[in-house]
């Protein structure tokens, strides 16, 4: 317990940006400042790069960074220090990336996105004709263009300003903050609310 109690002493009187990770959660615990800031800036960036990759898409990445932190600090106070802290969070970031593409790939803009398989690096508007020219492909292509229309339309204004920025022409979330004069969090907020109502509202004509 002696040799406990010193090692404890001795991080206490270490500098924040000494202590090891599982040393930081433990600080945090025990109630000193900035330790848990500290744990969130050592793993932001590399956070995000990680999820990138999983996901493809950076501005989401930092919405599941943060998702992420929100599941650690809810849960801290049971991790066992004497494993690594590293590998919990990436853990953690690991099942959000896959949570995300799950949830991707049951949504009904992806089933417009396989079908007419034209997002492209330019950001144009998603086309629904393709150069098979089959009769029955074009006229299924052209409803499913007809069907997205009239359901954004049923968006509130403001709802579906974002949704066509974001989903339509592929604006990054900084660009539709400059383009409405909104800030980024309200950005964020409008197109979450915007996709779970066209979602909720396309959803019977997709079955």
């Amino acid at each position: 317990m002696l040799a406990t109690n010193e090692t404890a002493n001795h991080t206490a009187d270490l500098p924040i940006s000494e202590l090891t990770d599982e040393q930081l959660v433990t600080a945090h615990l025990e109630g000193r400042d900035h330790a848990f800031q500290a744990l969130y800036d050592r793993y932001r960036d590399r956070l995000v790069h990680f999820i990138t990759r999983k996901t493809g898409d950076g501005d989401r990445a930092q919405d599941l960074v943060q998702e992420a932190f929100i599941r650690v600090t809810r849960h801290l106070h049971r991790f066992d220090t004497t494993k690594k802290f590293s590998t919990w969070v990436y853990t953690i970031a690991s099942n959000l990336s896959k949570n995300e593409l799950r949830n991707r790939s049951r949504s009904p803009l992806v089933l417009f996105q396989k079908l007419t398989n034209n997002w492209d690096d330019d950001h144009r508007p998603l086309q629904f004709e393709d150069l098979s020219f089959r009769p029955d492909d074009l006229y299924h292509k052209r409803h499913l263009r007809r069907l997205v229309e009239e359901t954004v339309q049923e968006l509130p204004e403001h709802h579906q300003l974002v949704f066509r920025l974001r989903e339509i022409e592929g604006k990054s979330y900084e660009e539709i903050a400059d383009i409405t004069g909104v800030n980024l969090g309200t950005v964020k907020s409008r197109l979450h609310r915007a996709r779970n109502s066209f979602a909720q509202r396309i959803e019977p004509f997709l079955n």
